[in-house]
């Protein structure tokens, strides 16, 4: 019996160890259940060698001590298994409480396989010439591979069972780990001699170490923080635990750095870096290039590191401390007001990216309201998301009266979601949401390919219509392949351009202005015309109106009833009134809803009126018995 194969096995789990040790480490459960793989792994190869020996030598250790130290072997390989096991429920059991349970229920079939071990015989094979031991067999050995069996299989079903439960990376090397483990028994089986079963043990460790478990991983090689994986599978471990911690997020906007000349600051950052690093009782994490988080387990030490943190920043950096970085604080004393890390991470990112957030001070505490205002965002993405799957879009359209036709000439396309009752959900509950979510995009295409599809159902000119309105929102506006995606549908549905009007806002045309001007470029140029819609709210400003090309400008509600209340506001609107008209452009008024509003706009020469004096905005069916009435009437007084 040779020990080459175990000494190598040896000699590559040492050098594993060394560089497992040598790197910077998170404190896991994840990690020590690996550890704790590992040395179980190394006790069954030194088990093994030592086996050998005491085998080999059995006529001076006797023949009682050379069969005990052989099963003691056989319990180290169970003791492989049983830890392998533990490794793999880390991610299923994630409280402490089920994690224990289980692993109750292992231990006592890992302590009843121990004594089945050591009660039943263990014989050995010797040699053609019966001068030496080939290998050991028996009852003992079947009860050994028994076992192991049996928490192989275990570990097998629990792959496939809580797959969604178990870190993708984490499935797929314990499916390499078992394979090297069958590989390698088979080979033993077949080939009695070779003796590999412990070695294959140090291979799958390193299988574990190099696709998982390399702390390397975890950490940011630009900064040396933990990386922004590390930060998730911490949290989720605390979150895990019912652990009450505490997070502090350094963020450098645009201006942090603006008192700092540019050959300084990748040292003053380098500076910041290794203060970070040396914070006691907490974990610094480079969540993003701008972006640094700091995880304090226990909250007494938050409140005081937080201070403290403050007070450095204030002290100024670089080499004599003479230059001031300000960067914005988040901090978050009982992070445990959601309860997972997705939520978490989720919850920084929004409360950081919300233009309210730092206007006033750079410091903002996130208490449990910010978190149920989460919740409900996250709800109403789950119903938008919902709504489109099943089919729940749906397009409403209010008329709009052209004053010099006497007649409905066009409408408003206006979206609308129905909830799994069936129930309206207005628009101001979800349109924000879609915006900063980014679903405003393929909520956006939705209703624009609705509209076609309405379109060639219904021809407008059979009902005297001749264009529908859509809105485009900010985030649409500022949509790079808006054009083009747009085009698109009106081919696959074959529609003449000249149906259809997009409107855009005067926000709309501030921001991301080249990329909104080259998306009117090329839909006029295919034949779409556009209004700038809600004009008189924001920064209203004629300039708009020169600026983009636009055939029409819908003065918004408030503008109208305005003009009403409000003398100051009179004489505004008649002004623009009287502008617009001089470069020839029509004008839409919304939000008539009385008799005298429609006759005062149409005296100021209003061409289009939209509001409720005419109808609200109706469902498809509806709005087209609508227009088939308003045929009917204006027939009927010809």
């Amino acid at each position: 019996m040779h020990i080459q194969i175990q000494c190598c096995g040896i000699v590559l789990m040492l050098v594993l160890f060394y560089f497992y040790m040598r790197q910077k480490r998170i404190s896991l459960d994840t990690q020590r259940a690996f550890l704790g793989v590992f040395w179980a792994t190394f006790i069954c190869i030194i088990m093994d060698i030592l086996s050998i020996g005491v085998i080999q030598y059995r006529h001076v250790f006797t023949e009682p001590v050379a069969k005990f130290v052989a099963k003691t072997y056989l319990v180290t390989l169970l003791g492989v298994a049983f830890s392998a096991l533990s490794y793999m429920c880390v991610d299923i059991y994630t409280k402490k409480e089920c994690y224990r349970k289980q692993m109750g229920v292992y231990l006592l079939m890992t302590l009843a396989g121990i004594a089945g071990i050591y009660a039943v015989p263990l014989y050995y094979q010797y040699t053609n010439d019966g001068a030496d031991v080939k290998y050991t067999y028996g009852p003992s050995v079947y009860v050994t591979y028994g076992m192991a069996l049996l928490f192989f299989v275990r570990i097998l079903y629990l792959l496939r069972k809580e797959k969604d439960k178990i870190n993708s990376r984490r499935r797929e090397a314990v499916y390499l780990w078992l394979f090297v483990w069958v590989a390698a028994s088979q080979v033993q089986f077949m080939y009695t001699d070779i003796l590999i079963v412990a070695f294959a043990g140090a291979i799958g460790i390193m299988v574990l170490y190099l696709k998982l478990e390399n702390p390397e991983t975890n950490l940011d090689r630009s900064t040396g923080l933990f990386n922004s994986g590390a930060f998730y599978q911490y949290t989720r471990q605390l979150f895990a635990k019912d652990q009450d911690f505490s997070i502090f997020a350094i963020i450098f906007e645009n201006t942090a750095y603006q008192h700092v000349s540019l050959d300084k600051r990748a040292f003053i950052r380098m500076q910041i870096v290794e203060y970070l690093l040396r914070i006691e009782d907490a974990y610094s994490f480079k969540n993003a290039e701008d972006e640094y988080l700091i995880v304090f387990p226990n909250m007494e030490t938050a409140k005081k590191r937080v201070e403290d943190i403050q007070r450095r920043f204030a002290s100024g950096w670089g080499e004599y401390n003479g230059d001031t970085v300000k960067p914005c604080w988040l901090y978050l004393p009982h992070a445990n007001i959601v309860n997972q890390a997705e939520i978490l991470l989720y919850l920084i990112r929004y409360i950081r990216h919300d233009e309210k957030t730092f206007t006033e001070n750079r410091f903002h505490c996130v208490e449990k309201d910010s978190v149920d205002k989460i919740h409900r965002e996250r709800e109403v993405v789950q119903l938008i998301l919902d709504a489109m799957e099943n089919d729940r879009i749906e397009v409403f359209y209010q008329p709009i009266f052209s004053t010099s036709e006497r007649s409905i000439t066009s409408a408003e396309a206006l979206v609308r979601i129905r909830d799994r009752d069936g129930k309206i959900v207005p628009p101001g509950v979800f349109i924000d949401t879609a915006e900063k979510s980014g679903m405003i995009l393929k909520l956006g295409a939705v209703v624009f390919e609705k509209v076609c599809r309405f379109i060639t159902k219904y021809p407008l000119e059979r009902f005297g219509m001749q264009y529908i309105e859509i809105n485009l929102s900010v985030i649409q506006c500022g949509y790079e392949h808006l054009a083009q995606d747009y085009i698109d549908i009106m081919e696959r549905y074959k529609i003449d351009p000249k149906y259809i009007n997009l409107e855009i806002t005067e926000s709309a045309s501030t921001n991301a202005k080249k990329t909104l001007l080259n998306n009117m470029e090329d839909l006029i140029s295919y034949g779409v015309r556009f209004s700038l819609d809600d004009f008189g709210t924001g920064q209203s400003n004629l300039n708009y109106i020169v600026d983009m090309p636009v055939n029409i400008v819908k003065f918004d509600r408030s503008m109208t009833n305005a003009y009403f209340e409000n003398g100051k506001a009179k004489h505004v609107m008649e002004a623009a009134i009287h502008m617009i008209h001089g470069m020839n452009l029509e004008i839409v008024s919304e939000g008539i809803e009385t008799k005298e509003q429609y006759e005062t706009m149409e005296d100021l020469g209003i061409s289009h009126i939209q509001g409720y004096y005419f109808s609200k905005p109706l469902p498809e069916d509806e709005f087209i018995r609508f227009l088939e009435d308003s045929l009917r009437q204006n027939r009927d007084v010809g």
